[in-house]
């Protein structure tokens, strides 16, 4: 199979680490994709963003920048690199100059599920283990979800409030895939927060971890993001 001309970059939020992109990566790359997955420590978004920015460098073609949750403001920092096509919203943060997730969260819609953080240990957050599945992976197998919960990364107070300079969805087309069953992110405000960065939306059914659970959908929009990027290049 010929190699498609554009790289895929996948970035994951916090909580979790890149495993959570496997039937993501095996799709992409069954099609002819290059496609690297981030670890990025999730201490803080300027060190997310220089690891992201790493992985970048290395690609062989123009990049796709795909996030999840606080992967969204990773990209929307990082995305800014030249050799970005495009930006891929996953149920992710799309944040605006001098906002950090921090920010987004501090004032939920009525009614919107509280995520079920706990308070910081050692400037690091968890979700609770056992609200962990029906919060973040309501449509994860139970086993796989349990998981999860269990093999949190700790996630850093720096990064939580991590603030964005230059929003890369100023200059780049973005396109956004709303998980309507969010828990973590209410739904209102994933389709807000693309609206405002302009994003081609799709929406599909599926929990916060719908990367996990429905990767076909999740490749496909990733897909027609890639697609896009070549017809414009």
């Amino acid at each position: 199979m010929t190699d498609k001309p554009i790289s895929i970059v996948l970035v994951h939020g916090g909580f979790v680490d890149g495993s959570g992109w496997q039937g993501v990566h095996q799709i992409l790359t069954n099609d002819g994709y290059e496609v690297i997955v981030v670890q990025n420590p999730t201490l803080s978004l300027a060190d997310d963003v220089a690891v992201t920015r790493r992985a970048i460098a290395v690609a062989k073609h123009p990049v796709v920048l795909v996030g999840h949750s606080y992967g969204g403001v990773v990209i929307t920092e990082a995305g800014n690199d030249p050799k970005v096509a495009s930006l891929a919203y996953i149920a992710a943060f799309a944040p605006d100059a001098g906002e950090s997730v921090e920010t987004l969260i501090a004032n939920p819609p009525p009614g919107a599920s509280v995520p079920p953080i706990l308070p910081p240990q050692d400037g690091y957050l968890f979700l609770d283990r056992a609200k962990f599945a029906a919060a973040f992976a309501a449509d994860v197998d139970p086993a796989t979800a349990q998981f999860m919960a269990d093999s949190q990364v700790p996630w850093g107070l720096e990064a939580l409030g991590g603030k964005v300079t230059v929003p890369a969805w100023k200059s780049k087309p973005s396109h956004y895939l709303v998980a309507t069953e969010d828990h973590m992110i209410p739904p209102p405000a994933q389709r807000q927060m693309a609206a405002r960065a302009g994003a081609e939306v799709t929406e599909t059914a599926g929990s916060h971890a719908f990367y996990v659970s429905k990767p076909a959908e999740v490749a496909r929009l990733i897909t027609q993001a890639a697609t896009a990027a070549v017809e414009t290049a």
